[in-house]
């Protein structure tokens, strides 16, 4: 481990204990009179910077069911079967941050430092985001009053998009001032080391994200998607992600369960047969950079809501395992990538009529994703020129992006916005064994905690309720 890697776990670690529970913070009437009221700037800054990816994790802890990256090795799991599960952990963990990203900014406005402002103004778009797309109206207005307002009112999901667009406009002008540059403390930055030229590159991204998430509306844009990403990123290199962890990375931390046999993390059999040639007739060279062969020497995965079989401690199916680019030690959490960005580009072109830029931009996305999981440049070759792959710009198609697109975002909680966009339209995709629902899943119920505390303004749901996005 580097000697920056050892320093920011420090700080991540003195961070945390220091900021734990921030969100009830206004609730904490007998305070000690010698005690520092507000903690410093910077740490606010490392807290929030490395816990957005934390909180990416915990999102997607839940949503890799769905999307069937994973599956239960236990017959008729919650999450496995679409019953209604408690994400409390997921929600508080987006609260504490979201309420420290308000109390960063209005640090940072006081003292003029405009880069902190941006910062705070980014990564309370993609928790907002992220949050209304898992449970739709959530609150936000009213969300940090304190004890001016302990029962806030929920904001409506068409209005938290457009606070998010906001934000990351106001987070972009704030960034590109003059006295942004050089301001953010880099020990401080888990994801961008302190530079704000990669926060604004970052907050375009979102942005284009975003924008091209309304696909199913008569706002969308492919040409405003298309702008954003002319900001956004050029390379791997610009990738939002963290690799100093307060222990180990999460996903690492499931594969270290599995060898304790404490099962967690086992991948769907939707995914592996997506990747080992049963579903398209290729395989693909990431597979083996992900899991392990089972102990027939092949990928076999789990299906959803149906469990393991036989007996689940002898590696009769893959599961995510030490060491793996995912699950290693130092693997980075990423919040958003390059690879992901060009996919949204190969998208948006191909909606916006150029097929040949889209078929140029879905290349492109499969050789970043590729590149940076340290597939050889052969087998990058090899997959790319298949007939598979290589169908030519007259004959590429938004499900070969998406297919893609799939592999490339393996974890990530963005293909469950993907697959609602898209009504689930990918090869051999079907309800989970078992499943507690006629048809896929369209949003989380809210946690216990929130039901709990705030339950006078908890709109009344069900988990085939479409957001407004995708309608």
């Amino acid at each position: 481990m580097s000697i920056l890697n050892i320093h920011k776990n420090l700080l991540v670690f003195g961070c945390m204990a220091f900021l734990l529970g921030s969100c009830k913070k206004y609730l904490d009437i007998n305070q000690n009179p010698n005690a520092a009221l507000q903690p410093p700037i910077t740490g606010l800054l490392a807290n929030v910077t490395n816990t957005a990816a934390i909180n990416v994790f915990r999102i997607a802890d839940w949503t890799s069911y769905y999307t069937q990256y994973l599956a239960s090795p236990s017959a008729g799991s919650a999450a496995d079967t679409y019953e209604d599960v408690d994400a409390s952990t997921a929600w508080n963990g987006y609260y504490n941050i979201m309420t420290d990203l308000y109390d960063m900014k209005i640090n940072a406005q006081a003292l003029g430092l405009n880069a902190y402002t941006g910062v705070a103004d980014v990564l309370m778009a993609l928790h907002i985001n992220m949050a209304s797309n898992v449970w739709g109206d959530i609150p936000y207005a009213e969300a940090f009053l304190g004890v001016e307002n302990i029962h806030p009112v929920y904001d409506g999901q068409e209005a938290l998009y457009d606070t998010c667009i906001k934000l990351l406009d106001e987070g972009i002008t704030a960034l590109r001032q003059d006295d942004a540059d050089g301001e953010l403390d880099e020990s401080s930055d888990f994801i961008h080391g302190g530079d704000a030229g990669a926060w604004i590159k970052t907050a375009h991204a979102l942005k284009a994200r975003m924008l091209n998430q309304v696909s199913k509306t008569s706002s969308y844009d492919a040409d405003a998607v298309l702008a954003e990403l002319a900001e956004a990123y050029t390379s791997n290199d610009d990738d939002a992600e963290i690799t100093a962890f307060d222990g180990y990375n999460p996903w690492a931390q499931e594969a270290y369960n599995n060898a304790s046999l404490v099962l967690d993390g086992w991948l769907s059999a939707n995914f592996v047969n997506a990747m080992n040639g049963t579903t398209y007739g290729l395989f693909d060279p990431r597979l083996p950079l992900i899991t392990d062969t089972t102990r027939y020497g092949d990928y076999r995965g789990t299906v959803n809501g149906a469990g393991a079989v036989g007996n689940n401690t002898v590696h009769n199916e893959c599961y995510l395992t030490v060491g793996k680019w995912y699950s290693s030690d130092a693997s980075p959490l990423q919040i958003i990538t390059y690879a992901e960005c060009k996919f949204i580009e190969a998208e948006a072109e191909f909606r916006n009529g150029d097929k040949d830029a889209a078929y140029t931009a879905y290349l492109e996305g499969i050789d970043a994703n590729m590149q940076k999981i340290g597939v050889s440049t052969s087998d990058i070759t090899s997959y790319k020129t298949s007939s598979i792959v290589a169908v030519g710009a007259s004959n590429i198609t938004l499900q070969l992006i998406f297919k893609e697109k799939y592999a490339a975002l393996f974890l990530s909680p963005v293909t469950w916005d993907d697959m609602r966009r898209t009504d689930y339209d990918y090869k051999d995709f079907t309800l989970p064994v078992s499943a507690a629902l006629s048809t896929f899943i369209r949003r989380m119920n809210y946690p216990s905690d929130e039901i709990s505390t705030n339950s006078s303004n908890i709109p009344t749901v069900e988990l085939t309720d479409h957001l407004w996005w995708d309608q």
